[in-house]
């Protein structure tokens, strides 16, 4: 009996134990999965708060869409107004197609005006935001402003917004290349419509004028429109929107940095060339962009008052036109002469400090100071970010070895390592102009040389060569 008993309980307490174990372990899955879910719940929810504090950061078409519509309120409401907001807001003629770019208020949108691509620019994304122009604050003031009243508010918000001096203009009126001084270049900005209007501005023209005069690009795409060819043109605007000509950005991860593809060239067809590039094949394509680069390079340095500085160099910031000019689309890190030294002469203690983006000066150690004058050049930069990949064997492949493309490929190698601009003590020495030394200008026309004979080799004709050297760096001077 013992032994039999004592069996019989050992099995009753086998079985009890078994019986626990599959509760526990059934217990362990459920506790097992309440946590799994509890965490994804919980990693969720922390998505969704931070999807709700940074959606304003987000490009989204419901946003951009929503700031259109409230831009058209503002116009129905008599606050904002434009040559293209009746277009936009009433007969439906401006089409909303994607948004580009938003960052930290700037917008950047793409769409359809007439048919036509354009794209829609904005420093803050509301118009609340821009600073009011003061004589509004007094009841009736907009009554008295005339257009030559308008000119003198304009001068100074240009003046402040591209760091001009009064004493600059003077300086500069009877300078390089002649000129009419601020109030030529004024007259540019408005155009003709400003000298022959003969009625005073409304509240809603003065307030959406002064909205886009607080947006340096927008002052800078201006004032250049006539004055040069390597710059966007500005089509219309609509409150503190503007929009610009639709073109094709460059990219990085293009081994051409274009897309040439789509690039329709003007002009007649070669008897060995066909297709929608007309007589040039890609690579001949690349050298001519690379020659507008340094046509805008040399324009930028040497046909305004003062010397145009290019502080972020980079592919997404240019374009190309169908005749392959070089467009810069992008100019909110472009800065003359007199605010890049403001900007570069700042504390340091080494000439780490002096580095703002692609503009860089060197620290005066005994002084503790950055030189106000750069040490690089808008052509190091190019050399460096552009033409190196452009240019390189890898790219190159079986061409690299040929003997032009090696004097190329040493002359960008050169241009990317050389510093173009002087210190002090070299300037005062040697007499020159601050900011271009004789080797920038030697390894420009080096490079120009190159180039030009590289196109000569691949079959160019000589009449589109003569075209441009006709065409030369014939500029109209820009004076302050």
């Amino acid at each position: 009996m013992l032994p039999g008993g004592q069996g019989s309980g050992g099995g009753r307490l086998g079985l009890l134990r078994w019986l626990g174990l599959r509760l526990w372990s059934r217990r362990g899955t459920l506790v097992f999965a309440l946590l799994w879910f509890g965490s994804w719940l919980f990693l969720n929810g922390l998505v969704l708060v931070h999807r709700s504090i940074m959606m304003s950061d987000y490009c989204t078409d419901d946003k951009s869409q929503r700031i259109l519509q409230r831009l058209c309120v503002e116009f129905g409401e008599g606050v904002v107004t434009g040559d293209m907001c009746e277009d936009m807001c009433v007969l439906g003629l401006v089409d909303y197609k994607r948004c580009l770019y938003y960052e930290n208020g700037k917008k950047v949108m793409e769409g359809r005006w007439r048919g036509k691509p354009i794209i829609l620019k904005s420093k803050l994304e509301n118009f609340s935001s821009y600073e009011p122009l003061g004589i509004l604050d007094y009841q009736d003031a907009a009554e008295d402003v005339s257009p030559l009243d308008m000119v003198f508010y304009a001068t100074l918000e240009v003046r402040n917004s591209l760091g001009l001096a009064e004493a600059d203009e003077e300086e500069e009126e009877g300078g390089r290349g002649g000129g009419g001084g601020a109030n030529s270049s004024l007259a540019r900005l408005w155009g003709k419509k400003l000298k022959k209007r003969d009625k005073s501005f409304s509240r809603a023209e003065l307030a959406s004028l002064w909205s886009l005069l607080q947006q340096e690009e927008y002052t800078f795409l201006r004032l250049l429109q006539d004055l040069s060819t390597h710059v966007a043109k500005v089509l219309g605007s609509c409150g503190h929107f503007y929009a610009v000509e639709y073109l094709s950005a460059g990219h990085a991860w293009d081994q051409n940095i274009f897309s040439l593809e789509d690039v329709v060239v003007p002009g007649r067809m070669g008897r060995d060339r066909a297709g929608p590039r007309g007589r040039w094949t890609s690579r001949e394509m690349v050298h001519r962009i690379a020659l507008s680069f340094l046509d805008m390079v040399w324009h930028f340095d040497n046909d305004f008052a003062h010397k145009l500085h290019l502080c972020d160099i980079k592919p997404e910031n240019f374009a190309i036109r169908t005749d392959l000019t070089v467009v810069a689309i992008d100019v909110d890190m472009a800065f003359f002469e007199p605010k890049m030294q403001d900007i570069l002469e700042q504390n340091c203690s080494s000439d780490d400090d002096c580095n703002f983006f692609d503009c860089s000066s060197r620290c005066n150690l005994s002084r503790r100071r950055c030189n106000p004058r750069r040490r690089n050049t808008n052509l190091q930069v190019i050399c460096e970010k552009i033409f190196r990949p452009w240019f390189s064997p890898t790219l190159l492949g079986a061409k690299a070895g040929l003997p032009l493309q090696v004097e190329l490929q040493r002359a960008v190698q050169e241009c990317s390592e050389t510093d173009g601009g002087v210190d002090e003590r070299e300037d005062d020495a040697a007499g020159g102009r601050p900011g271009g030394g004789s080797s920038s200008r030697d390894i420009h026309q080096r490079l120009l040389n190159i180039l030009t004979r590289l196109l000569h080799e691949g079959g160019a004709s000589d009449e589109g060569r003569r075209e441009r050297e006709e065409r030369g760096h014939a500029h109209t001077s820009l004076n302050f």
